[in-house]
């Protein structure tokens, strides 16, 4: 996600659009289009109650090399926690001074709620709930309508959920970003998904 110099000026969707813009498959689709599924996932992931989670949680080190804060895999259900990145994220938020915005320990407990989404849309009804507030329809027959995947949605509607549980006063879609440009430590995709 390429970001100007002034990240704390571009507002959450915009982040959102950009995400939207990276992701192999949107190549060339329009604007307007993105910004509209990056606004309906925010406001699906923050309307979203308290998410519980099933997974293990697995600390660690080495996701700054690997671009990584937080995985969820299902198989077994685990949530990996990388602790040299949650370092890195909590030093660039003083350093930046947006303790505000992200609390102590805040960037933790965002990375669980986050993950715990990925969890919820990996397993449940939510992700069908999810592609029809998003409109993408593939395929009509008649009255009936196959709503498709929209990459990168899942992400945004788990940043805002991570936002609104925790109480943050931005999205961590502005620290994704920050860590992505911070100095010696480039960080691709803090948050990451498999199955």
């Amino acid at each position: 996600m390429t970001a100007p110099p002034d990240l704390a000026a571009t507002d959450d969707i915009e982040f959102g659009v950009r995400l939207l813009a990276a992701t192999p498959t949107h190549e060339g689709r329009d604007r307007d289009l993105l910004r509209h599924w990056a606004t309906v996932a925010t406001e699906f992931g923050a309307r979203l109650g308290p998410v519980p989670s099933c997974a293990r949680v697995v600390e660690r080190d080495g996701g700054l090399a690997h671009g990584l804060l937080a995985r969820y895999t299902s198989r077994p259900a685990t949530v990996e926690l990388y602790t040299d990145t949650l370092a890195r994220a909590e030093a660039l938020v003083d350093e930046r001074g947006w303790r505000h915005w992200y609390p102590a320990g805040s960037v933790r407990a965002a990375a669980l709620a986050h993950e715990a989404v990925h969890e919820l849309l990996h397993h449940g009804p939510a992700k069908a709930e999810l592609k029809h507030a998003l409109g993408h329809v593939v395929l009509r027959a008649g009255r009936r309508r196959l709503y498709g995947h929209v990459a990168g949605a899942e992400e945004l509607a788990a940043h805002a959920h991570a936002r609104t549980v925790c109480g943050l006063g931005r999205s961590p879609l502005l620290l994704t970003a920050a860590l992505a440009t911070a100095d010696t430590h480039p960080v691709t995709a803090p948050h990451g998904r498999e199955k």
